[in-house]
C-alpha cells in the first residue's frame, strides 16, 4: 500500500505516492474504493466473482483533472452500473486514460461511506524530482522523497 487516509475537517482525503503517474492514479483509485467499504464488505470482497473489462475517460485539460474524471467514472460505475472496481491497470495516452479493470457485482458489496463528490480542493498530482522531499501530514502520512509521483484528493462525503 502506498496510499494513506488524510485527515480533513469534514471530508476525507487520500494521499498516495508511486513511481509513475499511472501507478499513483491507481493507488488513489484503490484507496478511494477502500474508504467506501465496510469492514464486512472488505472481508467478503475476495469471495465474489470477478469480471474484467476496459473503462476509459477522455483526457481533460490537465493530468490532475483527468484523474478527477477517472475517479468520478469509477464512482459512477459502482453506483449506477453496479460494477464495483477491485483492481486496475492504467494506461495514459495523449487523449485518454484507459484501464483494464477487474470488478464484481456492486449489489453484493457492503459499503459504509458514500462519496458525494470528488473535489478539486487541495488537489495534487505531480512528479517529485530525485532527492526532493515532499512533506508528510502528521500523524500518519510520511514524508516522500523523490523520484516519484504524489497525488492527493479530497472527497465530499
Amino acid at each position: 500500500m502506498s496510499w494513506w487516509i488524510m485527515p480533513t475537517t469534514a471530508d476525507v482525503g487520500i494521499r498516495a505516492f508511486a513511481a509513475t503517474k499511472e501507478s499513483v492514479i491507481q493507488e488513489v483509485t484503490l484507496g478511494m474504493q477502500s474508504i467506501l467499504l465496510s469492514e464486512k464488505g472488505e472481508q467478503e470482497l475476495s469471495g465474489l466473482t470477478r469480471h474484467t473489462g476496459e473503462w476509459s475517460v477522455e483526457a481533460a485539460n490537465s493530468l490532475d483533472n483527468t484523474m478527477v474524471a477517472w475517479l468520478e467514472e469509477v464512482l459512477y460505475q459502482g453506483e449506477v452500473d453496479g460494477r464495483w472496481l477491485v483492481d486496475l491497470q492504467i494506461q495514459l495516452t495523449e487523449g485518454s486514460l484507459n484501464s483494464q479493470v477487474s470488478f464484481v457485482n456492486g449489489d453484493e458489496v457492503e459499503r459504509e461511506v458514500e462519496i458525494k463528490a470528488v473535489t478539486r480542493h487541495e488537489l495534487i498530482l505531480f512528479e517529485v524530482p530525485a532527492g526532493i522531499e515532499f512533506p508528510g501530514v502528521a500523524p500518519d502520512i510520511p514524508t516522500f522523497e523523490g523520484p516519484g509521483w504524489v497525488a492527493q484528493v479530497i472527497f465530499d462525503i
